[in-house]
């Protein structure tokens, strides 16, 4: 498959330099300033399962001039309308677009740009930024992508697909039921996210005040109950898991919408928290933790210089 990657960012440049070293036909799509540090310096990955530095092959948005197998799309949420303008005339009538980007307001996004067929289910998990010396740090140990049609057919394009990911250097796994493993990583991300934004500490810090550990479990289940009301309920296993993760003593855990927040940067606010309460709201849903979290991040976002 020829596979474009939309931006070397964290997930993009991680996923893809994985994809690269292990032999796939990758071809990033950057930004000049990105494409100049990564033509001088190499794609540089720093991983707990091995270091790397790779040649990527790059191309800018007014070079592509034929379509791609594949679209790997994992920008900010709020870069997606630029980046659809850049990697349109990527897409062909066998194109698969790959959105790793968080919550599920995208897909809306992108269907309604691209067309229903274009656009399947996806999901990342990894832990990764980029430092001040333009590498790709995994600040944690799992890497796994998750995909699918979204109504949870087994097509032969996903088997291709599958087969592609398969033995790249990461977990990857095509799932029959997308939207749950979404909504999922939804509910984490709202929880996680508010909880760690709004107190502005990791989640050690956090429970270790009077009163955090029960904060953090009722931001949970805040999240859960949006989630529920919304047909996606929250397997037990995941949730017992996610709220041992919100309640350990000692952890370093935050969020990327926290960590962009300490830099000074713009967050998902409205894509991660905004979106989800509303959803909720619409089903009668009530989230005031998870609000005073979203309004809390909005005030910061009006703060910052606009682009």
């Amino acid at each position: 498959m020829r596979i474009l990657i939309v931006g070397a960012g964290a997930v993009g440049g991680y996923f893809g330099g994985r994809l690269a070293q292990a032999g796939r036909d990758v071809t990033f799509l950057v930004r000049p300033s990105r494409a100049k540090q990564l033509s001088r310096d190499g794609l540089r990955i720093i991983s707990p399962h091995g270091d790397a530095v790779l040649t990527p092959t790059l191309v800018s948005a007014d070079k592509i001039d034929t379509p791609y197998d594949l679209v790997f799309l994992s920008v900010k949420a709020f870069a997606l309308e630029a980046a659809m303008n850049d990697f349109a005339a990527a897409i062909g009538p066998e194109t698969m677009i790959f959105p790793a980007l968080n919550g599920i307001r995208h897909i809306d996004l992108l269907t309604k740009r691209f067309g229903e067929p274009a656009v399947i289910g996806g999901v990342s998990f990894v832990a990764a930024e980029i430092d001040g010396q333009g590498r790709i740090v995994q600040l944690a140990d799992f890497q796994r992508l998750v995909y699918g049609e979204r109504n949870g057919e087994i097509t032969p394009r996903l088997k291709t697909l599958d087969a592609t990911l398969q033995g790249a250097g990461f977990d990857a796994r095509l799932s029959p039921d997308i939207m749950q493993a979404m909504w999922e990583k939804w509910f984490q991300l709202a929880s996680l996210g508010a909880v760690t934004c709004l107190m502005r500490g990791t989640i050690g810090e956090i429970v270790a005040a009077p009163g955090g550990t029960e904060l953090a479990i009722d931001v949970v289940n805040e999240s859960a109950a949006v989630a529920t009301a919304c047909g996606h309920k929250p397997s037990e296993k995941v949730l017992s898991i996610h709220t041992a993760a919100m309640t350990a003593p000692g952890s370093s855990l935050t969020s990327s919408m926290y960590r962009d927040l300490q830099k000074g940067a713009p967050v998902e606010a409205d894509h991660i928290l905004g979106d989800f309460i509303e959803r909720g709201s619409a089903h009668g849903v009530t989230t005031p933790l998870l609000k005073a979290a979203f309004i809390n991040l909005r005030v910061y976002q009006d703060r910052l210089p606009k682009r």
